[in-house]
């Protein structure tokens, strides 16, 4: 008997994480922190991930982008690159060290001093960006049940930035983010300046320290809870079982229920994207 579509798609995706050769990701690998995790959603028939980040730290200086014949300043865009980036919290003390090694060899001289008229700072500025991001995993999902359920899940570990996109994605994501700029791109000297003191970078240091420690452990109670209402709840048995044995009034009243929450859901990522 042949697949279908979200089988075909999840043994397609799981080739993919077992195969040797490096996945499309920048890092070319997944991180280690999301295995564990990964594996127990992929062993429930109805869930497969796609995408996955367990958290990292970088540094990052901002590029250039035309809009509507203007050069605005901001993201990747034309020069944008990131200095320093780790997956790794053990990495992190010491960037700048590392970082100054580095720009000794591509002729960029990282300065450190007090900036005194702030007000010459504005949009134009390609800032120096340091940056923490949580862990984020998309898992697809056999139907909207099994997506809703585990969107719930989610919500119930404080992973309040979740959503449930088109074909039933589930992304699960939490706010344990940091993003200041420390510092700006001084295109005539091709300098990095830094308008923050080596202390504050330490102070930074510390909180991202504390962040990545926060966002292990979420990692841990979402693992704990999906394993615990999901893989091992012995009550939600096979979607597709289910549907094959309700009357059409029980489905025509599912469907209509669906019909709401998913409407719901939507208005809920529409709001967390304001």
């Amino acid at each position: 008997m042949s697949q279908n579509a979200f089988d075909q798609k999840k043994a397609s995706i799981l080739d993919e994480i077992n195969s040797p050769q490096p996945d499309l990701s920048p890092k070319g690998s997944i991180d280690e922190l999301c295995i564990p995790i990964m594996e127990l959603i992929n062993s429930h028939k109805d869930m497969v991930t796609t995408s996955s980040c367990s958290g990292r730290v970088s540094v990052f200086v901002e590029g250039t982008k035309h809009y509507n014949e203007e050069i605005k300043v901001g993201g990747k865009g034309q020069g944008g690159r990131w200095l320093f980036v780790s997956h790794d919290e053990t990495n992190v003390v010491g960037w700048l060290d590392r970082l100054e090694q580095d720009s000794m060899a591509e002729n960029i001289i990282v300065n450190i001093g007090n900036v005194e008229d702030v007000s010459k700072f504005d949009g134009s500025h390609r800032y120096i960006l340091y940056k923490y991001e949580p862990f984020i995993l998309h898992v697809k999902c056999r139907d909207f049940d099994v997506a809703s359920k585990l969107y719930n899940t989610a919500m119930d570990c404080g992973f309040r930035e979740s959503g449930i996109g088109s074909n039933n994605l589930v992304a699960i994501r939490i706010n344990i983010k940091l993003d200041v700029p420390i510092g700006y791109l001084d295109e005539t000297s091709n300098q990095l300046i830094l308008f923050v003191t080596e202390q504050y970078i330490k102070l930074l240091d510390n909180i991202t320290l504390a962040k990545f420690n926060d966002n292990a452990k979420k990692i841990n109670q979402l693992f704990n809870k999906i394993e615990h209402d999901i893989i091992k709840d012995s009550g939600i048995g096979s979607t597709m079982e289910k549907k094959l044995t309700e009357t059409k009034e029980e489905r025509r009243q599912r469907k209509r229920r669906e019909g709401l929450e998913r409407q719901e859901l939507l208005n809920q990522a529409n709001n967390n994207d304001l």
